[in-house]
């Protein structure tokens, strides 16, 4: 399994447009984040979980050929806003499979509505085909896929498992028995926003806390504002196991 970054920051990127930040400033290629994404290829399958505004940009940097299926975490427009972008994959594939909650899928609806509405298609968009998920395990092509509750304040979220890699983003708080799902897990991505707390994401203190807590043998750090810091001055300050993500950073599982 090698998963691919895709991007790596909040919902506004960084730089911010305007910000005079010195994060938003810098000149290092790590410091610079698109919306937040990863693409999982598994036994020659492209999984791409969410599908942001930066879906097109990240699609020609990567030189992805194909996506094979969507898994969306949630409805919000720096996981969504790039369906239209399906486009391509669609005229060479045919419709693409997307996995969701009902309620991101009605989000879907009212937003895309002439690309999920197979009966009012316009000629040259695209199509799907609409999965409906709940908080069961579920089949992806004989792979099983475990979905992970959890919240985004009052909101809640799916993050998943895919045999020993799990990928959760946008999460504020997680139950104990959700948290089990991840019991063994080698590898685990997870949101840290910045040093402050934040009313609906992890901060740095809360990721650290939640690892620790799971001890996977490596995790990674990703939906990053520019408030957390510098990529080198932060990365010196973590434990020898827990590493920022950024944008194209591959890894082996």
């Amino acid at each position: 399994m090698e998963v691919t970054f895709l991007g790596t920051g909040t919902s506004q990127g960084i730089p911010v447009i305007g910000s005079k930040h010195p994060v938003c400033l810098s000149s290092n290629l790590k410091d610079k984040r698109l919306r937040v994404s990863v693409l999982v290829e598994w036994d020659d399958y492209n999984i791409l979980m969410d599908c942001g505004p930066d879906f097109r940009a990240q699609m020609l940097a990567n030189d992805v050929s194909k996506i094979d299926t969507i898994l969306f975490t949630h409805e919000h427009n720096d996981h969504t806003a790039g369906l239209d972008d399906i486009r391509p994959f669609f005229f060479r594939q045919g419709d693409i499979p997307v996995f969701a909650h009902q309620r991101v899928i009605k989000s879907l609806q009212k937003r895309f509505e002439y690309i999920m509405d197979n009966k009012n298609k316009y000629p040259g968009a695209p199509s799907v085909q609409v999965h409906e998920i709940e908080n069961t395990s579920f089949l992806f092509k004989k792979h099983p896929i475990i979905p992970i509750n959890a919240m985004h304040n009052r909101l809640q979220v799916f993050g998943f498992r895919l045999q020993d890699f799990a990928y959760l983003t946008d999460v504020k708080s997680i139950e104990p028995e959700e948290s089990e799902k991840l019991k063994g897990v080698k590898v685990m991505v997870i949101n840290a926003l910045r040093h402050e707390p934040h009313h609906s994401h992890f901060n740095l203190e809360d990721a650290l806390n939640f690892i620790k807590q799971i001890a996977p043998e490596r995790a990674y750090l990703t939906h990053i504002s520019h408030h957390l810091g510098f990529h080198e001055e932060i990365q010196k300050t973590l434990p020898k196991n827990v590493f920022l993500a950024y944008d194209n950073l591959k890894i082996t599982i």
